[in-house]
């Protein structure tokens, strides 16, 4: 139990969920739309979701590693190395599971003839490796690297889907058996733009809710150079960046009548942003930051979802 809590295990089922879904219901459907050979079968899309995973799993871990004494002021219940864990074993498991996701992501490189693929999750365990021994203490790069990664989470699919080369840069819509079909990649894109924004709000809360630790250990973070204030403000900000779309795509998808995509869109996600930009600044406290994060994860939880009603509106 400790072990899964140290890796945050259900984070590693969202990551999970978000690939499956982005391959299930976007990419898998692309194969009616023109006759392209295709790579990511049930097999070789396991072993990329599983590598990704791995690598997120050893990113907690060593995040953790280089965080026991901040975190032993931020949420002293919930350190489980030295504690329950030695650190000699995390770093060693931070290790071989960064290995086993490098072969795992490498059969797959093979296969599609491209080693050269691998060299985005090389930089994806690196980036994690310098996010926790210097980015997250240090002014706004730290979420902006988190922002990416998880992005990456998509833009990973598209990169190992030969197929998806295919139609970047094709108009937006595609035309097979007399139908219209949106762009894959541009859905794809629209969902990794949607990732980026959301985590970044949601990494520039949690140091709101870790003032107090990260500045006793003499990090820089965005809430310590700024302020809370000025940093609610930014990602109130980021909020709007990410409402406004919404709002023009739940029209636009109403219009062409996905009502039942355009209402979701407008109903689970553009109004609980806007709830969400008007609830941050309710107060200043630890507490209330945790709920902050807390319902912006629920919201993100709800965008990955959209990937479901996508997938039947398209089909309807």
């Amino acid at each position: 139990m400790a072990w899964l809590q140290l890796i945050r295990w259900r984070n590693l089922v969202i990551i999970f969920l978000t690939q499956l879904l982005a391959w299930a219901c976007v990419i898998i459907p692309s194969r009616h739309f023109e006759a392209v050979p295709y790579l990511l079968g049930p097999v070789y899309f396991l072993l990329l979701a599983l590598s990704t995973v791995l690598i997120a799993a050893a990113g907690y871990i060593i995040n953790d590693y280089f965080d026991i004494k901040i975190d032993a002021i931020n949420r002293p219940g919930k350190v489980v190395l030295e504690k329950q864990i030695p650190r000699r074993k995390a770093i060693i498991a931070h290790t071989l599971i960064n290995i086993i996701a490098l072969v795992l992501a490498g059969i797959v490189a093979r296969r599609a003839g491209h080693y050269e693929w691998l060299a985005l999750q090389l930089c994806c365990t690196l980036l994690l490796w310098f996010y926790s021994t210097d980015f997250k203490r240090q002014f706004m790069s730290g979420n902006v690297i988190v922002a990416i990664l998880t992005a990456l989470t998509i833009i990973t699919l598209i990169l190992y889907e030969p197929a998806m080369h295919h139609y970047i840069g094709r108009f937006y819509f595609l035309f097979g058996n007399g139908k219209k079909f949106v762009n894959p990649v541009w859905v794809l894109g629209v969902y990794a733009y949607f990732a980026f924004t959301l985590t970044w709000m949601r990494e520039i809360v949690k140091d709101m809710e870790d003032y107090k630790g990260d500045a006793e250990q003499g990090c820089v973070t965005m809430p310590i150079k700024w302020g809370l204030k000025r940093s609610a403000q930014l990602t109130q900000l980021l909020g709007v960046a990410a409402v406004i779309p919404l709002l023009v795509a739940s029209y636009k998808l109403c219009m062409a009548k996905w009502w039942f995509m355009g209402l979701y869109t407008f109903i689970a996600l553009a109004i609980p942003i806007i709830i969400w930009i008007l609830f941050l600044q309710r107060r200043a406290t630890t507490q209330h930051y945790h709920a902050a994060s807390r319902w912006l994860k629920i919201i993100m939880v709800s965008g990955v979802g959209s990937l479901i009603i996508y997938y039947f509106q398209s089909h309807a």
